[in-house]
């Protein structure tokens, strides 16, 4: 299985290249700081993850820590369109040791059909909706939590209205699936990124068409998003670890670095650094100076 290779999604034209518009539980030494979870084989999991051979490192601003994006592409497996949702896990898992795909499997399967619920909170099923059968990468809540929009393989975004349960389509403008979707803080747009290379902006006032189109990436872009102030900046990353700043207010790309190909995401409230997600490393930006402050690496 860890030999294993997947298809892999590509455009089907080429894109224009000018940019226009873990938590890691406690040491070896320390006691576990909640009980453990014990599968019928007697896999620890919960509490206790010093059965986890990998170790959190930190390295400065100097530090090595990114990998080299020639196999970056490797990294899109868990969007491919065959096997389940589980084989699409433990595909993902596919180049890690095997504790880590034992853990998978055992969290798949608790012994408890009911697990008792911790206190202070509790966790119950609202709602289950179903338009298709499609999968669903992803999905976010608008700022006043009344809509959620939800995307993937169907190549459009669906928008959920959270007060009367219906839903609306938005057209299927991208060419292949929809990798990610992030709203506008504030506001009634939205954005979605795709396998197809191009990151569209839409207005849930006007869903009939996307208002712009934001071309440059030459690899499929992989996530996006907004600043959490400067509401006009949007960024994107690829699969080749090209991340762009975009003003979607004048549809423009106004900065290239590299450094992402899974996931990127704003720090919530100030928005000072973009934390960006490839294979094991998280390289922290500070998006003012768009230096690499800190790699952290699992």
């Amino acid at each position: 299985q860890n030999n294993r290779k997947r298809k892999q999604a590509t455009s089907s034209g080429p894109a224009n290249s000018t940019g226009t518009g873990n938590t890691v539980g406690p040491s070896a030494n320390s006691p576990p700081s909640t009980p453990s979870t014990h599968t019928p084989e007697g896999l620890a999991v919960a509490g206790n993850m010093r059965h986890v051979p990998k170790n959190l490192m930190m390295y400065g601003a100097d530090g090595t820590g990114l990998a080299s994006s020639s196999n970056q592409m490797d990294d899109l497996e868990p969007f491919g369109d065959v096997g389940s949702l589980d084989d699409n896990v433990e595909s993902f898992l596919s180049n890690d040791e095997g504790d880590a795909r034992d853990i998978f499997a055992a969290l798949k399967s608790p012994t408890e059909p009911n697990p008792p619920a911790s206190k202070g909170f509790t966790f119950s099923e609202v709602n289950c909706w179903r338009t298709s059968n499609s999968k669903i990468v992803c999905c976010n809540f608008s700022s006043d939590g009344k809509i959620l929009a939800s995307a993937g393989h169907e190549k459009k975004a669906v928008l959920w209205n959270m007060e009367t349960f219906q839903t609306q389509y938005l057209p299927e403008e991208h060419s292949l699936i929809i990798t990610d979707v992030r709203f506008r803080p504030n506001s009634t747009q939205l954005a979605t990124s795709s396998f197809d290379r191009t990151v569209k902006l839409w207005n849930i006032t006007d869903p009939a068409f996307s208002q712009h189109t934001f071309t440059g990436h030459n690899y499929s872009v992989t996530s996006l998003d907004f600043h959490p102030k400067k509401t006009e900046l949007l960024c994107s990353c690829d699969g080749n670890g090209e991340i762009r700043y975009w003003n979607v207010a004048q549809h423009s790309c106004i900065r290239v670095i590299k450094g992402g190909t899974a996931q990127i995401r704003f720090q919530p409230s100030t928005g000072q650094f973009l934390a960006a997600a490839s294979e094991s490393v998280v390289s922290i930006f500070d998006v003012e100076t768009h230096t690499k402050k800190y790699t952290l690496q699992v």
